[in-house]
């Protein structure tokens, strides 16, 4: 058995999606308080007090940990309320707080020193200089490394930072630069940075015409889709547009595709990488389970023999079928150029 491995960090949108994860073989959930404090605050989903101590002792007791998303840069309006959900975290024993926003993580450092910090995504470091400065600052233990480096440079980051690196093994794509979006901002006023809320439902149309169904997002036309033709959840980044002269309308910013490591599980291991993360908090029960459950079984061949490993085709097949647009891709991890 090899003595490295890596942690599989799965998704938890309410307590179902928690309980499915933890039953099909999650190292560690990912969570968040209802409200503008995490950047999938949308209806339905999240948790109270009551529900996260739950999760907690569920998780807990079958050896689970448990992370909490405060990943937000919250506005003024909001700022108590981000800086109680900080202490609520602290005061219900999650594992570590998953956060973006330099004050919260003073916040975080000063008030509750024995809370474990991990660096969010959106916080956009790419650097060991960075990742260095919030851990000899803020004690920051891992970060979530943004979806735009290539996998050398992955390497190149963890042989020079003190950081334990997690990065996301499967999953929906966000636009590069992660954690600086305002897409969703231009058309609605509710930034995922700030409000959680990428294309919020309440911004959200869909009208039936002669050209087909149309998505529109507080009345921007951001899609049109053909009869019998698949329409995934509208967000600016991946809707057609017309640009410049032609007729057509094309994917102009970010095509709709799913990241999947499933191939080079070895080489994050043998990078260092110190944990895997699964996208989709705002994902069914089902969803959660079937991911987590091929992942598990990955990680796990992997571990027993990192040299020899070999992807089944099932557990390809599988997550093609969650995989949006139904096609997947290693991103910005398989460019040479980089």
């Amino acid at each position: 058995m090899n003595p490295q491995r890596m942690e599989l960090v799965c998704p938890a949108g309410g307590l179902p999606a928690l309980r499915t994860a933890v039953d099909h073989g999650a190292d560690a959930v990912y969570l968040s308080l209802r409200g503008e404090t995490n950047a999938r605050n949308f209806p339905g989903l999240n948790f109270d007090r009551k529900a996260l101590a739950k999760g907690i002792a569920y998780a807990h007791g079958k050896g689970t940990k448990v992370y909490m998303a405060l990943n937000t840069y919250p506005q003024p309006d909001i700022w108590k309320a981000a800086t109680e959900a900080v202490d609520a975290a602290a005061v219900e024993g999650v594992d570590a707080v998953i956060l973006a926003d330099l004050g919260l993580m003073r916040h975080a450092a000063d008030n509750h020193p024995d809370l474990t910090l991990h660096l969010s995504v959106q916080g956009s470091a790419t650097t060991a200089e960075a990742l260095n400065f919030y851990h000899d600052r803020y004690g920051v233990r891992r970060a979530v490394l943004p979806r735009v480096l290539s996998l050398s440079q992955v390497a190149q980051v963890i042989e020079r930072t003190k950081v334990d690196i997690e990065v996301f093994g499967f999953g929906s794509l966000c636009v590069m630069v992660e954690g600086r979006c305002m897409l969703s901002s231009y058309a609605t006023g509710d930034s995922p940075n700030t409000k959680g809320a990428c294309s919020p439902a309440h911004s959200v149309r869909w009208i039936e015409t002669d050209r087909g169904r149309e998505a529109r997002l507080n009345g921007v036309l951001i899609d049109t889709f053909r009869e019998g033709e698949s329409a995934g959840y509208p967000v600016i980044c991946k809707g057609r547009y017309h640009v410049g002269d032609g007729q057509d309308t094309v994917y102009a910013i970010e095509e709709p595709t799913s990241l999947s490591t499933l191939d080079i599980l070895p080489d994050l291991l043998k990078a260092g990488v110190k944990a895997i993360k699964l996208e989709g908090r705002q994902r069914s029960p089902a969803y959660v389970g079937k991911a987590t459950q091929v992942m598990r079984q990955a990680l796990d061949a992997v571990h027993a023999n990192p040299d020899n490993y070999k992807p089944k085709p099932e557990w390809a097949e599988q997550l093609a079928g969650m995989s949006e647009g139904r096609t997947q891709t290693l991103g910005a991890l398989h460019r040479a150029w980089q």
